[in-house]
């Protein structure tokens, strides 16, 4: 731990930060610890955020030229590096031994401490609130690393991140706040390109927004809850990726879950990639339609259930599908692989089906002009039917969008259930979507857009390529800026994240059910905040991590990109 905070210290000083940033702070000293700074400059500075005359050295002399389509091999499945077979065989004995001990203690427990188990029993004729299961997992399992996950924050989830600090005595059942926090360098928000900061023309427009106009219109927008910002936003949208019209709505969550049952309904095939958000998977659920799923990214196992649903039509009646829908991402969150659009627009126009894309993680990441998978393929936008998006990672605001046929979308304003009962989005909000989008397009007068854009891109690269140099099994195509660290073993997931924590790193973890049993993992989310530097430093520290926890096991002779 002192090794750590030494070479954090180090950091800073060589970063020229030791003055911006304070690790730890005394609440009774310094009680401004709980609000949000008063500047933005120790969590959001990047030399491509200040610099307006003169591009910084330190990115310029990194920046990479913008991409141009990659090649694809036809029908290529995801290749996924194997798991060792010790790594296999430990990590399923973790969850045995965990299982196998949690049921004996579950078992002396129901006669020593009934109490604790009162809520896991029938009283009085009332079934249990929660199952078995569910019970179990969460007391067994998730309680032993809780404390890896939901860590409150405070400030701007900028380059850096400022968590408050907090401690157990029981074993994770419950947590209080020391009154101390520690600031790290955060790989853990979806910053993509640095948008979040509480200075600069972004956040200068919206203050001005929020004199002019107030917080919220207090109705839905199928009421009287439809500013000229709206429309403006929907606009710029439909506009930045290619389409007629979009219809923004108030979360991305909505946007998947409130849409689908808009498009498809009873009688209606829905075909969606396996590891899908569960926003669309909610959707299609809300929809009545039949759904199925085929493996993740792979064409032919896509092919082969298009061909079985058109073949055999409706279950017992066998009739023709009234319509079928594919529902994909183009950026998995998880897995942080890129969509293989051109693959899929040749099965399309073969079999005649609607394209839904879902571009949370894509859009303002993905192509040359930041405008999401089609953009990164070279495909016009007009060969999907409809985009969906979120304003919460890219832009640095909230909400999501549905951008289609202008037909399409004044059929979803009728139908969709975040349009016509949810309030509308506040004007803010709307603001900072507008201002970030335009600055993207280069409409701002400046090249601040595409010099974020080209830091994303090499931080993304240079990120992946030196994990994999050193080692570790790393997930995810090149170009992508979510970079999936394998840790396999359930042990592996809470030592990750608490070194990384005690280092000056923040990360997310997942694991099952969020990933496969043996499919735990850290998420590292790029920034083009992030400087060469910050990534230089990141990557010793979890080298390091990585000769403790023994996470060093990729074979060189088996391919690791997609």
């Amino acid at each position: 731990m002192g090794k750590g905070k030494r070479a954090l210290q180090r950091f800073f000083s060589t970063s020229s930060l030791r003055d911006r940033v304070v690790a730890t702070k005394d609440a009774e000293k310094d009680p401004s610890i709980l609000t949000p700074p008063l500047s933005s400059a120790a969590h959001s500075h990047s030399p491509l955020l200040n610099e307006t005359d003169n591009d910084s050295p330190l990115v310029r002399d990194h920046l990479v030229p913008a991409r141009n389509p990659p090649k694809i091999v036809r029908s290529h499945p995801e290749e996924l590096e194997d798991v060792p077979l010790l790594t296999l065989i430990t990590t399923y004995l973790g969850y045995i031994v965990l299982i196998l001990f949690g049921r004996v203690r579950d078992s002396f427990g129901k006669y020593f401490k009934s109490s604790e188990y009162v809520p896991f029993s029938y009283i009085d004729g009332y079934a249990p609130m929660l199952s078995d299961f569910e019970s179990f997992y969460r007391r067994r399992l998730y309680r032993r690393m809780c404390d890896c996950f939901n860590r409150p924050v405070s400030g701007i989830p900028g380059r850096f991140i400022t968590l408050l600090d907090r401690t157990s005595v029981d074993y994770n059942r419950s947590f209080r706040y020391t009154g101390r926090t520690t600031t790290l360098l955060n790989f853990g928000s979806y910053n993509y390109l640095g948008f979040s900061q509480n200075e600069g023309t972004c956040i200068d427009s919206v203050e001005q927004s929020l004199t002019s106009y107030g917080v919220s219109m207090n109705c839905s927008r199928f009421e009287g809850g439809t500013h000229r910002l709206h429309t403006a936003a929907e606009e710029l949208v439909a506009r930045f990726v290619g389409k007629e019209a979009a219809m923004i709505v108030g979360t991305g969550f909505a946007a998947n879950s409130a849409t689908l049952p808009g498009l498809v309904s009873k009688n209606c095939l829905v075909i969606s990639d396996e590891f899908n958000h569960s926003s669309i998977i909610n959707g299609v659920r809300i929809s009545g339609a039949v759904s199925c799923v085929f493996k993740h990214n792979n064409i032919d196992s896509l092919r082969k259930v298009l061909r079985q649903a058109i073949s055999q039509g409706q279950p017992r009646t066998h009739r023709p599908w009234k319509k079928i829908l594919v529902a994909v991402e183009g950026l998995y969150t998880n897995e942080g692989s890129i969509l293989r659009l051109p693959e899929i627009l040749e099965l399309k126009r073969r079999y005649k089906f609607y394209l839904y894309i879902d571009e949370a993680h894509s859009i303002g990441t993905l192509g040359s002009c930041g405008k999401g998978i089609c953009d990164y393929w070279g495909v016009p936008s007009s060969e999907v039917d409809i985009l969906m998006g979120t304003f919460s990672k890219s832009f640095g605001a909230a909400g999501g969008y549905v951008a289609a046929s202008r037909e399409i979308i004044d059929h979803l304003r009728t139908q969709c259930y975040s349009s016509i009962y949810a309030e509308a989005i506040s004007i803010p909000v709307l603001q900072q979507i507008i201002s970030s989008v335009k600055i993207i397009m280069g409409e701002d007068s400046t090249n601040d857009g595409i010099k974020r854009l080209e830091t994303l891109a090499f931080n993304a690269r240079y990120f992946s390529s030196r994990l994999r140099e050193m080692g570790f099994i790393v997930y995810g195509d090149i170009d992508s800026p979510i970079v999936p660290l394998v840790l396999f073993n359930p042990a592996n997931i809470p030592a990750f994240s608490r070194e990384c924590l005690t280092r000056g790193i923040a990360v997310n973890v997942i694991s099952y059910p969020n990933a496969p049993i043996v499919g735990g993992r850290a998420k590292f989310c790029l920034s083009a905040a992030h400087t060469k530097e910050d990534l230089d430093w990141a990557l010793q520290q979890i080298s390091e991590i990585g000769d403790q926890l023994h996470l060093k096991l990729h074979t060189p002779n088996q391919p690791t990109e997609n």
